[in-house]
């Protein structure tokens, strides 16, 4: 029986169980690509086992590497752990792991149908309305989840806090409408830190590791934390696709988990400050940031625990204010991705919503801000440097 630690201390310590046994206290990374056999019929019965979803044989052998990993599956244990998951399994990128998600759940249980909650994720909602996976998708409202829904409905999909305007979807409430059909949270914005979609009734909790996992922007990968038999699925469909993470990857996201809690806290107390100056500028139209008057404080204090450290904002001068902000910022760095220890900005409608249909996408007005682990004067002082600049064009 596992013992029940703070979040912090499991941050730390979840997934390095086997550390000592192996005498060593950093995490080691197992690069091997290929591993010695003992005998064919151990060698076959480990393949059977890791090829149809399962780990390797006790006694027997990891084989190869694109059906298990020693380095990876630490990962795995660890996020598993502070997702309150029975599992979770590494996928090569976040777009890899919804792709595995949506395979496993849908067309290969003979379902095709899926419910998607806008807004979501520029790529995720590509892949959903393009319909390369042969799959064919209802985007709707949270409130719309139970009228989607129809006998062939593989899967719901959520993000929340939604990318890129933050609003926040009651997971309970969509689990509750979903009925037996699994929901998926994407749970990139918030990371476990903030929320445990499946503490409130969601099936998968799914992460673009890349971001506040990795939280450095050098390692790229997803992953989603499950139940065992969810998860035997998507191995199956991993070791198939050739979808695992790499080694070195899982090492630095591992690592990454370290100083998670940490991070995401003090990335948070920056935005928070941030989301106060930014709603009395006069070049702001809109603040968009939990709990800042857009009436989810109540949800914010039953799902989450605290608003996080994504921010967006509507400028009252519109696309032109927007292209100017982004080239005028010093600190912020303009660029796609999130989560990381240095701010960035980016405007979502003209890059990672550019392929989202128009009456999805987001304003021309909106850029989205992640907030890092620089001094909020000094933030706030290239923020006001820029607005100015863009109020006198």
């Amino acid at each position: 029986m596992q013992q029940k630690s703070n979040q912090d201390t499991l941050a730390v310590h979840a997934g390095r169980e086997d550390l000592g046994a192996l005498g060593v206290h950093a995490l080691p990374i197992d690069l091997s690509t290929t591993n010695p056999l003992p005998d064919i019929d151990i060698g076959g019965e480990s393949y059977e086992a890791m090829a149809s979803g399962g780990q390797p044989p006790q006694d027997g052998s990891a084989v190869y590497a694109r059906l298990w990993n020693p380095t990876v599956a630490r990962f795995e244990a660890g996020l598993a752990r502070l997702e309150h998951a029975d599992a979770a399994v590494a996928f090569a990128t976040g777009m890899a792991a919804v792709t595995a998600v949506i395979l496993a759940m849908g067309p290969l249980q003979g379902n095709r149908h899926i419910v998607a909650v806008r807004p979501l994720y520029g790529g995720t909602d590509h892949l959903l309305d393009s319909a390369l996976l042969g799959t064919e998708t209802t985007f709707c409202q949270p409130h719309e989840v139970a009228q989607a829904c129809r006998p062939d409905t593989a899967l719901v999909i959520i993000e929340t806090p939604a990318n890129p305007t933050l609003e926040l979807v009651d997971i309970r409430a969509v689990a509750e409408q979903a009925g037996s059909v699994p929901v998926m949270v994407d749970n990139t914005f918030a990371t476990p830190v903030l929320q445990n979609p499946l503490d409130h009734g969601a099936a998968l909790s799914l992460h673009s590791a890349t971001k506040y996992l990795g939280g450095h922007g050098d390692a790229m990968g997803g992953i989603v934390a499950c139940s065992d038999a969810i998860a035997t699925q998507l191995r199956q469909v991993r070791a198939i696709t050739g979808g695992l993470l790499h080694p070195f990857g899982a090492y630095l996201f591992h690592r990454g988990l370290t100083t998670l809690p940490a991070r995401v806290r003090a990335q948070q107390d920056t935005a928070q400050h941030l989301a106060h100056w930014l709603d009395d500028h006069s070049a702001v139209a809109r603040v968009y940031y939990p709990g800042l008057h857009d009436g989810s404080a109540d949800l914010l204090d039953r799902q989450m625990h605290g608003p996080g450290a994504m921010l967006s904002i509507g400028l009252a001068g519109g696309f032109d204010a927007a292209r100017r902000l982004t080239s005028a910022l010093a600190l912020f760095t303009h660029a796609v991705s999130l989560g990381g220890v240095d701010s960035l900005i980016q405007h979502p409608a003209a890059l990672t919503h550019r392929p989202v249909a128009p009456e999805a996408r987001p304003g021309a007005e909106i850029v989205r801000l992640s907030i890092g682990l620089e001094d909020a004067e000094d933030l706030i002082a290239d923020l006001g440097n820029a607005l100015e600049q863009v109020s006198a064009a």
